[in-house]
């Protein structure tokens, strides 16, 4: 199905059945993706005197509790709600689902024990306002990546100063978090994002924990930004890509 996308100036077209998932799924069981010590994700069959959920052990249908945690079991889309006092939620604050975003590789630079995305590995100007970042090296293993306590790579904070020049306004990005992962709560990247507690754009987003395949190239697609419909400050979401054809 070929679509036919006007955005500002730019008309384009892009087949809406060659469809790029760069979401990890949530899956129960041991080995598998994992960040901030959170355990397994368990999925269990409803079990009452009256009632069973599992049509294998006997029951009519399948009926099934899930408990997970959206910042560590896999794809999530965060609001400011994420950081602020006040409570907000990403499905009050996310309205448009469709975009152009960037695809960009970047290797973080070692500085110390860490692994950072720098300021001078952006690019000096955006035609878009959603980016996606691809760290290096990049392989499947992200897909069941134990991150807990391993210091993943990060933004550091005059990057993501000039991602916010940049016009950027959904950031994704394939590691736990834009932040360090034990920063003693400041989050500084975060904040800088969205300019919090300041004059925010409660309309940003930040979606962590993608997974973009290596032979899918850097450059501009047409994405639509996903998620289950939680009243939460986050929620797992599904980012698609779609190629644009000239």
């Amino acid at each position: 199905m070929i679509a036919k996308i006007t955005d500002g100036s730019r008309t384009f077209q892009v087949d809406l059945s060659e469809p790029i998932d760069i979401s990890i799924p949530l899956v129960s069981g041991e080995n598998r993706l994992s960040a901030w010590s959170v355990p397994p994700i368990a999925i269990e069959p409803v079990r009452t005197n009256s009632f069973l959920g599992s049509v294998t052990e006997g029951g009519d249908v399948n009926f099934r509790n899930i408990s997970f945690n959206p910042h560590g079991h896999g794809t999530h889309t965060e609001c400011v709600g994420h950081i602020s006092k006040e409570l907000m939620s990403v499905n009050q604050t996310l309205t448009q689902f469709h975009m152009i975003a960037q695809v960009l590789s970047i290797e973080p630079t070692r500085i110390g024990d860490d692994f950072v995305i720098t300021v001078d590995q952006l690019p000096s100007e955006l035609g878009c306002n959603a980016l996606c970042i691809r760290t290096i090296p990049n392989d499947s293993s992200k897909l069941t990546r134990a991150y807990s306590k391993s210091n993943p790579p990060y933004i550091d904070q005059e990057a993501m100063r000039k991602v916010v020049d940049l016009g950027v306004e959904h950031l994704l990005i394939d590691t736990p978090s834009v932040d360090r992962e034990e920063d003693g709560g400041s989050l500084v990247s975060h904040h800088i994002f969205w300019n919090y507690p300041g004059e925010i754009n409660p309309t940003k987003t930040i979606t962590e924990l993608i997974y973009i395949p290596t032979e899918i190239q850097d450059g501009e697609y047409f994405m639509e930004l996903q998620f289950a419909p939680f009243e939460n400050d986050a929620s797992p979401s599904r980012p698609v890509l779609y190629r644009i054809k000239n």
